[in-house]
């Protein structure tokens, strides 16, 4: 569970988040959508201590989360057995939990949960986008966090490959029980994973629904979104 209770945060003096207040149950998976600059991504960064917010309360089911980042962030100089074992090469209260051995059927386990078998001696960049992606995938769920966190996980993606993300999202979500944060501009993410969607601008929320309401809602914020247009109540700063 993840509540998000009256939450602010500025940067100078721009203003990122407004006292903002959202749920996310078990198992339940939330996507927050808005323009570029919106406060979208400082959400995440703050549930996951990345960020201090400057007000509010953060209180979380336990924290164990896991995290993929919008452009996997995987380490270059790492293989791919390296980058999904990190945390249990770096984290004190898991170092010393497993013998190499094991860890590795570990980490072989989260690769073929998201569907990559014998990669392990590869490194990032002999990997696709799509592939690459997935190897974050397997390093986020390998302690088997309650909570996940995806900023733009279909950033970049071909259609194909995005509708794959999405359907690993869904059982990872259904298979982990996770409580789950999807930040994404992509109405097939939105569609395909979200049981309940927020809208932010300006820090604050201006919409809340499900992905069929979204769909069907018809406010500015709602239609401007959905339909791309440049005419409407938000402005964006790209």
């Amino acid at each position: 569970m993840i509540k998000f209770e009256n939450v602010s945060k500025k940067y100078d003096d721009k203003i990122i988040l407004d006292n903002v207040s959202f749920t996310v149950a078990d198992s339940e998976t939330l996507a927050i959508i808005g323009f570029s600059g919106t406060g979208k991504s400082t959400v995440l960064r703050i549930i996951s201590k990345l960020t201090d917010a400057d007000s509010g309360n953060i209180i979380l089911s336990n924290d164990d989360i896991g995290m993929v980042f919008q452009y996997s962030a995987l380490f270059d100089s790492l293989n791919i057995y390296e980058n999904v074992a990190f945390a249990y090469h770096e984290r004190p209260d898991l170092k010393r939990e497993y013998k190499e051995s094991q860890l590795r059927q570990i980490v072989a386990e989260n690769l073929r949960m998201v569907g990559l078998q014998n990669i392990e001696e590869l490194y990032p960049s002999e990997l696709s986008g799509g592939m690459q992606k997935r190897v974050s995938f397997a390093r986020a769920i390998i302690t088997r966090p309650s909570i996940m966190l995806y900023d733009e996980p279909t950033a970049g993606l071909d259609p194909v490959s995005s509708t794959v993300i999405e359907d690993y999202i869904v059982r990872l979500k259904n298979e982990l029980k996770t409580s789950s944060i999807v930040v994404t501009h992509q109405m097939s993410t939105i569609t395909r994973t979200a049981d309940r969607v927020i809208m932010l601008y300006q820090g604050k929320i201006v919409w809340e629904g499900t992905p069929q309401e979204l769909l069907k809602a018809d406010t500015p914020y709602t239609h401007q979104f959905v339909y791309a247009t440049k005419e409407g109540p938000m402005t964006t700063s790209a």
